[in-house]
């Protein structure tokens, strides 16, 4: 993943247009559907809006809609027993909470113009120091649950670990790359953590009500490929936001 980023703009697009495809395939299986339209709306999507750039309006438009779906999921998560997706609206959530969400991660290493690919393997960093040091605190010192009825192991220790040590390799990403101010990257860290723990609970819940404990099979002793990137799919509108809001005040 990483090789294919630090190689240019195109090679990275095409692998996360295959991962997506993955994850596609494997949400369309947790859900009890089988549509071939989606992955004609899924290449449709990412050729405009991944390879074209076709259009920044459309891009907000779809940036406003993927949030709104998104946060409407955590609703979803919070106050009710079960997310309504495997009764209704299973297209508007597979459209909107993973392809444009995979989208919007393969945008923004080219958010400010031109692409930087040390902005996606900093972003990449910061979620992966967020999952390991959540797991190993959470497992040595974790005692108050996050969340017990969704996902058991989870503890709020484990998050406020995860979310420190990500904070901590915040720095150093700043100051390895010197590309951003650290506030920004401290920012990100705190979405990315937030946001991605939000991902992976939901991602649990579908799991859950499905009475499945991993989306896929892909990788022994890992799940699927979507247990693997929920996380990182799911906080991406809403650092592309952060970085957007702050580009154009700038």
């Amino acid at each position: 993943m990483v090789a294919s980023i630090l190689h240019d703009e195109l090679v990275f697009v095409s692998l996360f247009y295959l991962l997506g495809l993955v994850c596609l395939i494997e949400m369309q299986k947790l859900l009890h559907l089988r549509s071939y339209a989606l992955y004609a709306i899924q290449a449709l999507l990412f050729y405009l809006f991944s390879y074209l750039k076709f259009n920044q309006d459309a891009t907000i438009l779809l940036l406003f809609i993927t949030i709104f779906v998104n946060l409407f999921l955590v609703k979803d998560l919070m106050v009710v027993q079960k997310i309504p997706v495997f009764e209704k609206k299973k297209y508007i959530i597979i459209i909107f909470y993973l392809i444009s969400s995979v989208i919007f991660l393969t945008l923004l290493p080219t958010i400010h113009g031109f692409f930087r690919p040390d902005l996606i393997v900093g972003i990449f960093v910061l979620i992966w120091t967020n999952d390991t040091f959540a797991y190993i605190v959470g497992k040595n010192f974790g005692r108050k649950k996050l969340f017990e009825r969704i996902s058991p192991k989870k503890t709020i220790e484990g998050f406020l670990g995860g979310l420190v040590f990500s904070a901590v390799a915040s720095f150093f990403i700043f100051h390895y790359t010197q590309f951003l101010s650290f506030p920004l990257w401290l920012g990100m860290a705190i979405i990315l953590s937030v946001f991605g723990t939000l991902g992976d609970l939901i991602q649990s819940k579908f799991k859950r009500q499905a009475g499945v404990k991993d989306s896929g099979k892909l990788m022994p002793g890992h799940g699927g490929l979507f247990d693997r990137l929920d996380s990182i799919i799911f906080a991406s509108p809403f650092v592309y936001a952060y970085l957007y809001l702050l580009n154009y005040v700038s």
